[in-house]
């Protein structure tokens, strides 16, 4: 992971030379609708799953879904924990512990549980576990509050059903309840202080975690008297966080590993001569974004006309080609391959010229700009740095790249408010809804960039409206709306969606992995993973 390799060799091939071939992205062709492989359900149960998956740019901290704000955290803590509703191929939500639900109007909700369920202690799971579960995710401190909405009240009805109140419309409810922090919690036994979930993992999902070693391994066990028949296939998974990119891609080839998560989008080449190993490109809803110190005591981006223009030379066709092998799509703040999300082709510093760039620095008086921009190590954000270096030469911005590994970033970054980077480069998880990445584009709510971004009323308005917009034709109007708000605004810039490669041996496991993926979490059906000749 901390290895830039052939990914900025190509970088440096195309940008070095006008008439360099395109870049042409593996094409894969999915097995089943939103499906790139799928489990073969007449391989035997059992066995050991080996597993390798990156570092985050903030470790995996902590045994508390609803404080885990990272992707490491919730693919892990997903094998343990489970959701009301869950994300299915092509971003359906589909049944999870609530079997259905209703909506009685815009703003209720009544869910009912599916029965049969328990924790992992064998007591059975009630609709006061799932109510005291929401109002402690509401009332605490993890970031996830915020994208589960403006929730009014939830109540039992009875042992078996469940009703949510809003206070407004919000259309991304159910894609927020699908995410780990938003998993049910044995409430009785937090409540009597016999379980802190700080310290002890009890869920009510197909595995129980046996032992972990923080950012080095984890070690997780079927879990008897699931509710789900013949689920979980394998008899245990253990999970290796591996920073090292090089490794996990030596560990496909000689067979120490089953499978592995990679950020090398040369991959698929590199692994194509490979025997017995396959690697998929997965498409996801996280991307890359710049971000633009707005609040550094004599910054360089204080000026809204110097953010255009830093906006306008990005060349998000050419980061996607170059940096991200063809495997990344260009997209605004709602993310490129959801339902209703905008054209990032449409947007307002796309339909603007180089020389509009020019002229707004000039009229800003930053014709000589030049600046740091602070990248983290994890491949290929640094040929994404190199590409927005490239870029921003062309309108005579000067840009000198700084490379740290996550935590050195993070510090940097996160630090200190205000914050004293010039600019940096970071990406987020794209989620599950067209519109709720943009709540981030509210520090005050956000937090993480209240050093760097200051808020704007007509941004925070223009999120507002886009969540609260209802299925049907004025949504994606709406989105629109967001979307030229976001690039107006310029302080946190979309550029590209951050794709994954899915590496694993097909003489060892049968994987059922996603076409595209909204939360981060290659592990979503492991219950389903079945080990082969073992």
């Amino acid at each position: 992971m901390r290895r830039i390799g052939t990914v900025l060799v190509a970088a440096a091939a195309v940008l070095g030379s006008a008439c360099a071939a395109p870049v042409v992205a593996p094409t894969v062709t999915p097995v089943a609708p939103g499906l790139l492989a799928i489990a073969d359900p007449a391989a035997p149960p059992g066995g050991v799953l080996e597993l390798q998956i990156p570092i985050d740019t903030g470790a995996a901290s902590g045994l508390d879904p609803q404080l885990a704000d990272v992707a490491v955290s919730w693919q892990l803590m997903s094998l343990v924990y489970e959701t009301l509703v869950v994300i299915g191929p092509g971003f359906r939500i589909e049944p999870g512990l609530a079997v259905s639900w209703e909506t009685p109007s815009p703003t209720e909700y009544v869910f009912h549980l599916r029965e049969g369920v328990t924790f992992a202690n064998g007591r059975p799971m009630d609709a006061a576990d799932v109510v005291g579960s929401l109002e402690r995710l509401l009332a605490g401190p993890g970031v996830w509050a915020t994208q589960v909405g403006p929730v009014a009240s939830v109540a039992a009805v009875d042992d078996r059903t469940v009703r949510v109140v809003l206070d407004r419309p919000y259309t991304p409810f159910l894609a927020a309840l699908a995410n780990t922090p938003a998993a049910v919690l044995p409430m009785r036994e937090i409540a009597a202080g016999t379980v802190d979930p700080a310290t002890t993992m009890l869920g009510t999902g197909p595995f129980v975690a046996e032992f972990h070693r923080q950012d080095v391994l984890w070690r997780f066990a079927r879990r008897p008297g699931y509710w789900a028949p013949a689920r979980p296939a394998a008899d245990k998974i253990i999970v290796s966080i591996v920073p090292q990119e090089s490794t996990r891609i030596a560990a496909l080839q000689n067979q120490s590993a089953d499978f592995a998560v990679l950020g090398n989008v040369d991959a698929p080449q590199l692994l194509a001569g490979v025997r017995g190993v396959v690697a998929l490109p997965q498409a996801t809803t996280d991307f890359y974004y710049l971000m633009l110190n707005n609040n550094a005591p004599g910054g360089k981006f204080a000026d809204p006309r110097v953010r255009t223009a830093v906006n306008i030379a990005m060349d998000r066709t050419q980061i996607a080609a170059v940096a991200t092998a063809g495997l990344g799509t260009p997209t605004g703040v709602t993310p490129a391959g959801l339902p209703d999300a905008c054209d990032p082709a449409a947007l307002p510093s796309a339909t603007a010229d180089l020389d509009e760039a020019r002229r707004l620095l000039a009229e800003a008086g930053a014709t000589d700009l030049s600046f740091t921009l602070t990248a983290f190590s994890t491949e290929p954000a640094p040929a994404v740095a190199q590409v927005i270096q490239q870029n921003l030469a062309r309108i005579g911005v000067r840009v000198t790249i700084q490379q740290l590994d996550e935590g050195s970033w993070a510090g940097a970054v996160y630090g200190e408010v205000p914050a004293r980077f010039d600019a940096a480069l970071s990406w987020f998880a794209g989620y599950a809804d067209a519109g709720m990445v943009a709540q981030w584009w509210k520090p005050e709510q956000a937090q993480f960039n209240i050093g760097f971004m200051a808020p704007d009323a007509g941004l925070t308005a223009a999120v507002d409206t886009a969540l609260a917009a209802p299925e049907g034709p004025g949504r994606p109007v709406a989105l629109r709306e967001l979307c030229a708000a976001v690039d107006r605004d310029a302080q946190m810039i979309p550029l590209v969606t951050r794709p994954v490669v899915v590496g694993y041996r097909a003489d060892a496991v049968s994987p059922t992995v996603f076409a595209t993926e909204g939360y981060g979490n290659v592990l979503r059906r492991a219950a389903d993973f079945r080990v082969l000749g073992r």
